[in-house]
């Protein structure tokens, strides 16, 4: 595997469906976060309420920026992460690079 130039982080934003639950979460490899969450060994959260649609995301060059932002939304009331989500996303349409299609 390649060594990469820099790092990425993304933290990110799944659901079950429009306007459902929401969980908030950082990582330093996006595609094999959401293939744990998909396979129930993410959290036991995601796990429970089926939140596995990725509605939102933003990426980061440092973990500590992405860390630092993933606090700040938790904080964040749930319309502000709604109206955060339905600016850039306002179907909440799944924004994995890998959808599952079955």
């Amino acid at each position: 595997m390649p060594r990469r130039s820099f790092h990425n982080y993304t933290v990110y934003f799944l659901s079950n469906k429009k306007d459902g639950v929401l969980y908030i979460g950082v990582t330093g490899g996006i595609e094999g976060r959401l293939r744990r969450h998909r396979l129930g060994d993410g959290s036991t959260f995601t796990k429970k309420y089926q939140a596995h649609k990725l509605v939102y995301f933003e990426d980061f060059q440092y973990v500590n920026d992405a860390i630092a932002r993933e606090k700040q939304l938790k904080n964040w009331h749930r319309q502000w992460k709604i109206n955060l989500i339905e600016a850039e996303n306002p179907e909440w349409n799944d924004l994995s690079p890998e959808r599952e299609t079955s």
